[in-house]
């Protein structure tokens, strides 16, 4: 766990946040927010815009479970929650919600560190999954578009498809833009003419 993030434990019970808030100040200079009431949750989290989030739950319904979970931005930062009980689905629930780390059998102070470890690598890891996957399906746009404009310019000008992309290449490079915004600017006012 790096040194000095700034997390946000959400727990009602005093004594077990006091327990948390220990084994998270031995673990490093963190700077730790306790939440002990679930009023305003959204707003509070996002007020402090923490680095990680620890929710401990003795018994969590699917309600409040989703609740936490949209509150605390689980596609934001990491999220690890501590159920004592958990019924079957919940853990599913919470993992479909986006929380890194859900652990049932409580809490425990010797146990803090390495599952929070776990839950931003995984969360990285997700978020890396994520990013990878939104690029990838803009490159597959990006690549539907400029052959929709390499279609449209072969017909238009008879030519074949190597001339066809050089004619758009040419033209982007001429205009200082990107392939696709040529492409998507022709294919665009091809439509208009129709």
């Amino acid at each position: 766990m790096d040194q000095g993030l700034s997390i946000v434990v959400v727990e009602k019970d005093r004594e077990r946040a006091m327990l948390i808030v220990d084994s998270l100040r031995e673990a490093g200079g963190h700077d730790i927010y306790v939440i002990s009431e679930e009023s305003r949750l959204a707003r509070r989290i996002s007020e402090r815009r923490p680095d990680l989030v620890l929710i401990d739950l003795t018994s969590p319904s699917r309600d409040v479970l989703e609740e936490l979970t949209l509150a605390s931005g689980p596609m934001d930062r990491p999220v690890a929650m501590f159920v004592d009980r958990s019924d079957e689905g919940l853990a599913q629930a919470a993992i479909e919600a986006g929380v890194s780390a859900y652990v049932v059998d409580g809490l425990r102070a010797d146990r803090i560190k390495p599952i929070l470890d776990a839950a931003i690598t995984r969360f990285h890891m997700f978020h890396r999954m994520r990013s990878e996957l939104a690029a990838t399906k803009a490159a597959l746009e990006e690549r539907k578009i400029i052959d929709r404009a390499k279609g449209l310019l072969m017909r238009a000008r008879g030519i074949d498809e190597d001339a066809a992309y050089a004619l758009l290449r040419k033209t982007a490079m001429d205009q200082g833009r990107k392939i696709a915004d040529v492409a998507n600017a022709l294919v665009t006012a091809a439509a208009l003419l129709k």
